[in-house]
């Protein structure tokens, strides 16, 4: 069924594990014209909760469906996200020198594969401002030192308020966030990040890899928490290297690989893709 004028829309919901959830949801959905285009759920043992992802075409407003899924919601203690399917997430994007990833972002957004509308890239430094704006982004310079840092997060958080924006994505920002911060847009912050920690850090993490002979190496695409990157996975993958490569060539796999991952990252997140359980993430690709 593709009936013009019809609402395609997308449920994400989170529950205690029990009998008939499945089948209650998609009676509602029923119930209300509903025809499910698509549909993924899991139960998790460890943590007792039931995770479901539904798309559905249906001719009734949503405030109707809403309030329907508010009434089965309290029956279920479940949390619910209705959104339409699609619809690009208004996004801000945090870099600071390096350019590939807010490159690869930009490239991918103004080709139609990613659901984001960036509203304004933030920079520590203003290296990237011609790449911002060559993708016709705003470009807010916004410096940070130990003296500023809390002037910074608090421009940092007028910019989110103002543009109305529903995710952050740290772009190789390499600025560390508050705690408060943190907590404040918790699940709304996706930061991307080599997956040489915690063995190498500080300075020069590729040449210190070279050096010790690694085979591989990743990124990780993860939400910030106030546990610094330790926060939720939502991505990760690797390029295997050998003796061959020297630490140019292992940085230009590294940028390969991160600009994969974090825009698996964020498409998956735009599309309600990510469910949070508990320090882990349940991902229905």
């Amino acid at each position: 069924m593709n009936t013009d004028g019809d609402l395609h829309l997308v449920l994400s919901l989170s529950c205690p594990d029990r009998p008939g959830i499945v089948s209650a949801v998609a009676g509602l959905l029923a119930e209300h014209g509903g025809n499910i285009t698509e549909s993924q759920q899991f139960g998790d043992p460890s943590t007792g909760l039931f995770f479901m992802r539904v798309q559905v075409q249906t001719g009734a407003p949503r405030e109707e469906l809403e309030a329907a899924l508010a009434e089965l919601a309290g029956r279920f203690e479940m949390t619910w996200h209705l959104d339409v399917v699609g619809r690009p997430l208004r996004t801000l994007v945090l870099v600071s020198k390096a350019a590939h990833c807010l490159a690869d972002l930009g490239y991918r957004q103004r080709n139609d594969r990613l659901p984001i509308d960036v509203v304004g890239v933030v920079s520590n430094h203003t290296v990237l401002e011609d790449l911002a704006r060559f993708y016709d982004y705003d470009f807010h310079h916004v410096p940070v030192t130990a003296d500023t840092k809390a002037q910074a997060e608090a421009r940092l958080l007028e910019l989110v308020e103002e543009q109305d924006v529903e995710l952050v994505v740290l772009a190789r920002y390499m600025q560390v966030l508050s705690d408060d911060l943190c907590r404040r847009l918790e699940g709304r912050v996706i930061n991307i990040h080599h997956s040489f920690l915690p063995s190498f850090k500080g300075a020069r993490p590729y040449a210190q890899a070279h050096a010790r002979g690694v085979k591989l190496i990743g990124a990780t695409a993860h939400y910030v928490t106030a546990d610094l990157d330790e926060g939720p996975i939502i991505e990760q993958d690797v390029e295997r290297v050998d003796h061959g490569d020297d630490e140019r060539e292992m940085v230009a796999l590294g940028e390969d690989v991160e600009r994969r991952v974090l825009a698996r990252a964020v498409r998956w997140h735009a599309e309600h893709r990510v469910l949070r359980d508990g320090a882990r993430t349940v991902i229905f690709r």
